[in-house]
């Protein structure tokens, strides 16, 4: 399977938590977070739905990009989430084969 680089926000809840990760293999990482497998912020605040995400053409935009979106204000995060995914669905569930 081909890497896509992307820039991906996960949360525990409408409004909850976000997590905020970059990655080549996004339904990987993806798996990773809802196996709750590795020890840190992630597992501790249950960041195990995908409520956004973006692709990018090389893994140094998405680094930028992730970098970017690490500083923006919580709102502006919350801004982004809610233009594509109102409810904060789990994309990963919702739309499964966006993760192909």
């Amino acid at each position: 399977m081909e890497k896509v680089p992307a820039v991906y926000m996960m949360s525990n809840k409408k409004d909850g938590v976000i997590y905020i990760g970059v990655t080549s293999d996004l339904p990987r990482r993806v798996a990773v977070h809802k196996s709750h497998e590795i020890n840190g912020f992630s597992k501790r605040y249950n960041t195990d739905k995908l409520v956004w995400y973006r692709c990018y053409g090389t893994m140094e935009e998405a680094i930028t990009a992730e970098k970017r979106l690490k500083a923006w204000r919580r709102a502006w995060k919350i801004r982004e989430i809610e233009k594509v995914n109102p409810d904060w669905k789990d994309l990963a569930e919702e739309e499964p084969d966006l993760l192909l």
